[in-house]
């Protein structure tokens, strides 16, 4: 029988351990935002967590797994910033580049060691999928109008245009400001808009 003083050493322990893990995970992210990930080593996480690399190896078994265990951390928290009406294109433009601003260097690092580091894979899949989701759920009201292979080619055109690549160009490679970039995003979703209702138009007379 658990005695109220054992279960009491037993609930700190699990919550000192849950708090350990925090901390790693917040230490990895960190650098994460600022690094490359082949140049991240568990030396530097575990100093910057105040552990040794002893319990991070434990905790987490290595880089991939304490990559694999931040994608859990970041989804719902790239879901939150994203959040917006479907439709409002202003929303949604500003919640997607406020993501970006915050996360879009890391994932364009990490999508740039894809093809040397095959372990990225499954968690890049995943933010693909999610970004697919998420542009369906925004432009839904137009997309619904289409079927079969015409709503997918309209959906594949909004991806690009709000794609972290696209982000990229604008913001890195043109160096153009967050408002100019938004103007451009915005121009293009109501142009491939617009190219939907005509054509939906043109299907009903």
């Amino acid at each position: 029988m658990r005695t109220p003083t054992r279960q009491y050493l037993q609930r700190a322990r699990a919550e000192a351990a849950e708090a350990t893990g925090r901390r790693i995970e917040e230490a990895f992210l960190a650098r994460l935002m600022a690094q490359w990930f082949d140049e991240i080593t568990l030396d530097q996480v575990a100093a910057d967590a105040g552990v040794t690399v002893q319990t991070v190896v434990r905790r987490f078994g290595g880089k991939e797994g304490l990559l694999a265990d931040a994608v859990k951390t970041l989804a719902p928290q790239i879901r939150a910033r994203r959040a917006a009406p479907s439709g409002d294109i202003d929303r949604l433009v500003e919640n997607l580049l406020g993501d970006y601003e915050k996360t879009g260097d890391a994932v364009v690092r990490l999508l740039a060691l894809e093809p040397r580091h095959p372990t990225l894979k499954t968690v890049l899949d995943f933010g693909r999928r999610s970004h697919r989701e998420w542009t369906r759920r925004a432009f839904a009201g137009a997309l619904d109008t289409l079927e079969g292979q015409a709503r997918e080619r309209a959906l594949d055109a909004l991806v690009i245009i709000t794609d972290v690549y696209t982000w990229k160009l604008l913001r890195r490679d043109m160096g153009r400001s967050i408002r100019a970039t938004a103007a451009v995003m915005k121009n293009l979703i109501q142009a491939t808009i617009t190219e939907i209702e005509t054509k939906n138009q043109i299907a009903t007379n």
